[in-house]
């Protein structure tokens, strides 16, 4: 299994490096590419990261007009800075991030994907957003000024990951503190499993858990590692209460200032490395997991059908706030 996996990445890399053979670029002025995403500056161990990598070296390398540059663990700002930015045509040009972070700037519809329990793994998010879901929320962002260049799977399921406390079953998250996305979406789904939601931005994560500001947080096990919170936290629940797309989002102003050409190999760019990423998602996943276990963390796997029961009727409700009822019965019946 594992030289499987050590094969995936490499043939990974392999591709990304095809990718950046071409014509030298020429010493004309270039239009600068600035990406921006909270994921930590570690290929192998973010999605954002290793998208950003694969897209930059590609065009960089076809399109001699152009220069990517990366700005990782939010190098630009905060998700929310940064998106408000981008719509009045400054900062950022492109953001990697989850949809619950767009949802506050389009249409409340956006947020659907980030409803609690609605994924049946990773097959299923892929016929959702290559399909006629993925299409309206593109529309939606359009219309919020975005162009979607294509959705990923945040490498892995989200699970809650606490600094003291064991949670061997739903009861035990009852009370505690646990930080996710500062969206209506994510609140709602952390606190139909009993814990007490608390917002906030990523970057102040890692010091409110070693303050005791917060008991906890939920994310992906690649995130974990990558930003080292085994250093402050010692166990993980695996809830699988989300699968949180993210999105390639570009400013339509920035996109203006493309030609032809220029779009088609960002284009081009954005799908490889998306599709690389997306191969990823379950490799990286098991091995960040057996990684953490390695450091020290302690993986309970607690009940969690009386919460994806329950989790029904919080769809519907959630579904009916962000008025996208329609888009829900067309991902649970996919």
């Amino acid at each position: 299994m594992m030289r499987v996996k050590s094969l995936l990445m490499t043939v990974a890399l392999a591709v990304a490096a095809l990718a950046m053979t071409g014509a030298p670029a020429t010493a004309q002025a270039k239009k600068v590419i600035r990406i921006n995403h909270a994921g930590a500056d570690d290929i192998m161990g973010t999605e954002h990261q290793m998208f950003s990598w694969i897209f930059a070296n590609y065009v960089n390398q076809k399109a001699p007009t152009l220069e990517v540059r990366i700005f990782p663990n939010s190098g630009l700002g905060q998700s929310r800075q940064v998106i408000e930015a981008m719509q009045l045509g400054s900062g950022a040009s492109m953001h990697i991030g989850g949809m619950a972070e767009f949802a506050n700037f389009c249409q409340a519809r956006c947020g659907v994907v980030g409803l609690p329990f609605i994924f049946k793994g990773y097959d299923h998010v892929q016929r959702v957003l290559d399909g006629p879901v993925g299409a309206a929320l593109s529309a939606e962002l359009e219309k919020a000024g975005f162009k979607a260049l294509g959705y990923m799977y945040s490498w892995g399921y989200r699970n809650v990951v606490t600094a003291k406390k064991e949670i061997k079953t739903v009861a035990d998250l009852k009370g505690l503190k646990i930080r996710t996305i500062p969206t209506p979406v994510f609140v709602g789904a952390i606190n139909a499993m009993g814990a007490s939601a608390t917002p906030m931005n990523f970057g102040e994560v890692y010091t409110s858990m070693q303050s005791g500001v917060l008991d906890g947080f939920e994310h992906t096990a690649s995130t974990t590692l990558s930003f080292k919170f085994h250093e402050i936290a010692k166990y993980v629940a695996i809830t699988q209460h989300l699968i949180d797309p993210t999105v390639v989002a570009f400013s339509n102003s920035e996109w203006a200032k493309l030609d032809g050409k220029e779009q088609a190999v960002v284009v081009e760019g954005a799908k490889l490395a998306i599709d690389i990423a997306r191969a990823m998602s379950s490799v990286r996943e098991t091995e960040s997991f057996a990684q953490l276990k390695k450091l020290g963390m302690t993986i309970t796997h607690p009940d969690m059908s009386e919460a994806r029961a329950k989790a029904a009727d919080v769809q519907k409700e959630m579904a009916a706030k962000l008025k996208a009822e329609d888009l829900l019965q067309q991902i649970l019946a996919q």
